[in-house]
């Protein structure tokens, strides 16, 4: 008997804009459901795809109450019309769960049960914000106290503190990314994937990304305070402290201008077999190489995304260098820098579009917009091998590694 283990590819990929999230964002009056029942409805227009085919539908989302509860992924099934038989899951691994529903999909492929996955994520901050589904890890006091459950913005101080980073380089990583990602947006490098959204009147409310600052220069970036000195006093130095004991201080570097911006936003990707992609008389985009997830120590949470990235090419059979493109998660500029000086990743090929810092981290949706934006780039600059990867809170990342389609 012949055990059938096709390989998974990414053949089709739609987002939506990121728009601020604050009740005066371009996409704050949109319930998350909306976000995503436009971009199943966008890639049936876009692919043809008969949605009878799709075996299930797995979206990641950080924040599940409220607009976000109640298993998001197949409500939406309901309510685009798709058919009754189309199952949905809903996963959870804070920042990494886009990345993480895009492995399941790929997972599905591979084993073969499954030859058609609509998979992404979604995140409306706007309307559900960060902690609102009050779980113990951030307010039990002996939960937060024994595992060390410090706020990100904290994290991330400590990293550059026990990094050696100096305020100014911060500052440069943080001119950098808005320099990119507003030459990519200048170039049309986004808008095949973008998916405007717009109201029931045909308006469209966004188009763009909404956090993105062309000309932002150096000196408007030292200017600002460091955003996190308050926190830090209110408790959150100590609590790191206590448990990094080999630390005398955190040094507090982090301001607006070098931590990403929270926002909101939607993703689906259509995750396939070759067999499948013919049959729909579609492309394949890439090839799905490897995946992998890792923890972290919870006081320096936002290391686990390059963890999880070693492990990822290390499955894959590959070194750092063997990657022509790598799109990561800019959990604030400390912890770029620090991978790009580890695994040495130069500029060239490094978040070359800009990241999370200028464009907006919409938690949910993130990892699958990299997924996406790494098959993009992959395509555009003839590179072969890229990556994709994300730090999540508590601890935890994932990884993925594309292949360029031939």
């Amino acid at each position: 008997m012949t055990v059938r283990n096709p390989d998974a590819h990414l053949l089709a990929y739609v987002r939506t804009p990121r728009g601020k999230a604050s009740a005066r964002g371009g996409l704050a009056a949109v319930p998350p459901l909306d976000l995503v029942r436009g971009l199943l409805d966008a890639l049936v227009a876009r692919t043809g795809l008969d949605p009878a085919h799709v075996d299930d539908v797995i979206l990641g989302c950080a924040g599940q109450v409220r607009d976000q509860g109640a298993n998001l992924a197949r409500t939406a099934v309901l309510v685009a019309g798709w058919p009754h038989a189309i199952p949905g899951q809903t996963v959870n691994r804070f920042c990494a769960s886009g990345i993480d529903a895009v492995a399941a999909a790929a997972a599905l492929v591979r084993s073969g049960q499954a030859d058609l996955v609509v998979a992404g994520g979604v995140e409306s901050s706007s309307r559900v914000p960060m902690f609102a589904d009050e779980g113990p890890l951030w307010t039990d006091p002996a939960v937060v106290r024994g595992v060390g459950s410090v706020h990100m913005g904290i994290a991330a101080d400590v990293v550059a503190t026990e990094d050696g980073r100096e305020r100014p380089e911060l500052d440069e990583y943080g001119v950098r990314t808005q320099q990119r990602a507003a030459a990519a947006w200048e170039q049309g490098r986004f808008t095949p994937a973008v998916v405007p959204v717009a109201a029931a009147d045909g308006t469209v409310l966004l188009a763009h990304d909404e956090h993105v600052r062309p000309g932002t220069t150096y000196d408007q970036l030292a200017a600002l305070e460091p955003a996190f000195t308050e926190l830090g006093a209110d408790g959150q130095d100590a609590l790191a402290l206590h448990h990094l004991p080999h630390l005398k201080e955190i040094r507090h570097l982090h301001t607006r201008g070098t931590s990403p911006s929270v926002a909101d936003a939607a993703c689906l990707m259509l995750i396939g077999t070759a067999d499948a992609a013919e049959r729909l008389g579609l492309a394949p985009r890439a090839r799905i190489a490897a995946t992998a997830s890792a923890g972290a120590d919870p006081v320096r949470m936002l290391v686990a995304g390059q963890t999880a990235l070693v492990r990822a090419l290390e499955r894959a059979g590959q070194q750092p260098g063997d990657l022509d493109v790598i799109e990561y998660a800019e959990a604030f500029a400390a912890l770029c820098l620090k991978i790009q000086d580890e695994l040495g990743f130069g500029d060239d090929r490094f978040n070359v579009n800009g990241g999370t810092i200028a464009m907006g981290h919409a938690f949910g949706a993130t990892g699958a917009i990299l997924i996406g934006a790494c098959a993009d780039e992959l395509a555009r600059s003839g590179g072969r091998f890229g990556a994709a990867a994300v730090s999540g809170a508590a601890g935890l990342g994932s990884a993925v590694i594309l292949e360029a389609a031939s």
